[in-house]
């Protein structure tokens, strides 16, 4: 990885892209450190010093802003949800769907009506964030315009980050959003450190810091695995021109769903403790008892419960974003085949086969990656993990495939082609 960027940076255009990525981190962690106007900061840390994960992950995406409770204090989470449910939609409203498949000005419309919804929808959780957090009297000022100045300047921040992703993904080296979250992540990572190692001895720490690196490694193979179905297309004669006659295939991820499974997850299960948390409700008695039972880093129940929900959503997600119907209907249409398979439904089926093994390798692999780090704290009893499973997902993710990117950058830039 480190000789691929170093061989970049030998490269004009890949070095102002690099540099361009460099500057755009700097002023999103600048951005991190400016507080909403009239925030008591010290309240705001106190809430988060608790073991809520939910919570504990989406500061890590934010890279401490909700704790700080800064402007950036919502990250580029309320794009990722509008980025969902637009999926969604394409899926259930033909005319959007059409409006997919329309080309590059089909995308440019839905594009901008994600940015739309990305503004309604951090505009809705500002409020929920400001009038949840203000029981606890993080507001120094009691009164509806500050209220309204926290809300707007949410708001603000997470336009300013999307607009911040886009000109990543546009002028800098792709993925903008990812490589947000993936710097804000990064970013936690040496306070991180100093807490685990102050709250652990020695040995402790290195059995703890080799477990990780063993983590690291078996996060990169279920990101890089997938399943290779062998595709013939038949050769067919128009004219003059011979068409078909190649071998291809159909790549079919291991880790299909991404890390989208592991924060479903999380947040159902968390999300009538927030709640709870939110409203002042009284914790004790039947209901504190089922919140522990759905506590999945203090009751065995709440991690069966985990496990079961991220295999559920891991296989709810891929059926959204891959259609085997379709990829099988193209197939014929091309006059492709998967040998020894009939085209039409016999091809659907297979796939719909094959898929579902696929993806519950992938799903056991998500729940092992999100499980191991609350096992390691809890054996060890070293507090919060520096990099949790959801975080190791995203952070080995976004460099494998920025890594991925550059290495197909360089090249293009060095293929000299056959007049050479």
């Amino acid at each position: 990885m480190f000789t691929t960027v170093r061989n970049a940076f030998k490269i004009p255009d890949l070095r102002k892209k690099l540099l361009y990525t460099l500057m755009m981190f700097v002023v999103i962690r600048l951005g991190a450190a400016i507080p909403v106007p009239g925030i008591n900061s010290e309240v705001m840390a106190q809430f988060f010093s608790g073991d809520n994960a939910f919570l504990g992950l989406m500061d890590a995406i934010t890279g401490g802003s909700l704790a700080q409770m800064t402007i950036f204090a919502m990250g580029v989470v309320p794009y990722i949800n509008a980025s969902i449910i637009m999926n969604l939609l394409t899926i259930a409203i033909p005319k959007l769907e059409e409006m997919q498949k329309d080309g590059e000005d089909g995308r440019k419309k839905l594009a901008k009506a994600t940015r739309y919804l990305t503004v309604a929808l951090a505009a809705v959780q500002a409020f929920g964030i400001t009038f949840g957090f203000k029981n606890y009297g993080i507001f120094m000022y009691d009164s509806l315009w500050a209220y309204f100045i926290a809300i707007v300047a949410l708001t603000a921040g997470t336009a300013f980050l999307m607009w911040c992703g886009e000109r990543l993904t546009e002028n800098g080296i792709g993925n903008g959003m990812s490589l947000i979250i993936f710097v804000n992540i990064i970013s936690r990572i040496p306070r991180d450190v100093r807490s685990v190692a102050a709250s652990g001895e020695p040995i402790t720490i290195t059995i703890v810091t080799i477990l990780l690196l063993a983590m690291v490694a078996f996060v990169v193979l279920l990101q890089s695995g997938e399943r290779r179905i062998p595709v013939q297309y038949a050769k067919r004669v128009t004219g003059r021109k011979v068409y078909g006659g190649q071998s291809t295939h159909i790549p079919m991820k291991v880790n299909t769903a991404g890390v989208i499974p592991i924060i479903f997850a999380s947040s159902l299960l968390t999300f009538p403790t927030i709640l709870t948390s939110f409203f002042g409700i009284d914790q004790s008695g039947t209901w504190g008892t089922i919140l522990h039972y759905l506590s999945y880093s203090e009751s065995w129940t709440g991690a069966i419960l985990y496990v079961l929900f991220i295999i559920f959503f891991a296989y709810f997600y891929t059926t959204i974003t891959f259609n085997p119907i379709e990829i099988g209907n193209n197939m014929k249409k091309n006059g492709g085949f998967i040998p020894g398979i009939r085209p039409g439904k016999p091809t659907t089926d297979y796939l719909v086969k094959v898929l579902n093994h696929v993806v519950f390798v992938g799903a056991v692999g998500l729940a092992v990656v999100a499980l191991v780090p609350i096992v390691l704290s809890a054996v060890f009893n070293v507090g919060q993990l520096l990099v949790g499973g959801t975080s190791l997902l995203i952070v080995v993710g976004v460099a494998l495939e920025s890594v991925k990117q550059i290495e197909a950058q360089m090249l293009m830039r060095h293929y000299t082609g056959f007049l050479n």
